[in-house]
């Protein structure tokens, strides 16, 4: 996970795609659902956590994150991509300076003690908020991809955790905002990317100074208007950091979608990212 760094300063001026002009406000000024009409909406929206639509979203996040639609193949993924997270490693890209990759060995090895990742735990507790490497190298990368290639259950963890922390949680409030499939993906690849902390670059952050511009379905708004607004608040988020500031995976990808009007992100699906084209028939 690309938890965000820096805690820029909101810059003035509306963004290009003012919906509706209304200043950013605080999330609790913005008219909650109670638990009762939260679950209420929640029933009548689906989407993302279909198994087919679920795939998609899958192979969506691969384009951007591995740029392929193999997103079984990156279970063995690992590298230091230099954004200062340490290393960042399978399908959602676990990092191990954000405690995201921690949570994940650790509940690898509850289910699988003595696997040839448990050894590592000591380094990553150490290394946890920060970019290091000391007591991963050099034999880490080698060791998950090898856990990747040999342990179906160290995938299995690499799945529970990535809908645990991100899938399971966007979906569940795109449902409750009233959002279909695109919403839901939207917010699944904003958690990704940034994180859910309370910081500026975050997904609560972005999705707060969305509700400041537009209402989501659930508040009886427009939902086009609404994901605009979204979309233009993760862009703005991306460019605060160098390792992110390539917006396609919005501006070729989400985007397009959701100007073709295809709110339930349904294939034949095209779009483009870092200038590779992508196609889901």
């Amino acid at each position: 996970m690309r938890h965000p760094i820096p805690d820029p300063a909101r810059p003035e001026g509306p963004s290009r795609r003012t919906v509706l002009a209304m200043a950013c406000v605080s999330l609790a000024t913005v008219p909650l659902l109670t638990p009762s009409r939260a679950s209420a909406a929640s029933a009548r929206v689906t989407g993302l956590d279909d198994p087919a639509k679920k795939e998609i979203a899958m192979q969506l996040v691969s384009s951007a994150e591995n740029s392929s639609l193999d997103w079984k193949a990156q279970y063995r993924y690992i590298e230091d991509i230099g954004d200062g997270r340490g290393y960042t490693a399978g399908v959602v890209g676990f990092c191990s300076g954000t405690g995201d990759m921690l949570d994940l060995v650790e509940l690898y090895a509850r289910r699988n003690p003595g696997n040839v990742l448990a050894p590592y735990l000591p380094a990553l507790r150490r290394v946890d908020g920060s970019d290091s490497h000391e007591g991963l190298d050099p034999a880490f990368p080698d060791d998950w991809r090898r856990a990747a290639d040999e342990d179906p259950q160290f995938r299995r963890a690499q799945d529970d955790e990535r809908d645990r922390v991100y899938f399971d949680p966007a979906v569940r409030r795109g449902k409750e905002d009233g959002l279909r499939t695109l919403g839901q993906f939207a917010y699944y690849d904003a958690i990704v990317m940034h994180g859910d902390g309370g910081d500026p670059l975050s997904f609560g952050s972005i999705r707060e100074r969305a509700l400041g511009r537009a209402r989501p379905p659930a508040q009886g708004g427009d939902e086009v208007a609404y994901l605009h607004a979204f979309l233009d608040e993760r862009v703005w988020a991306m460019r605060q950091e160098e390792a992110h500031s390539d917006t396609s995976r919005v501006d070729t990808a989400q985007r397009v979608f959701l100007d073709e009007g295809n709110l339930d992100l349904d294939p034949p699906l095209d779009w483009y990212v870092y200038g590779d084209r992508y196609h889901i028939g």
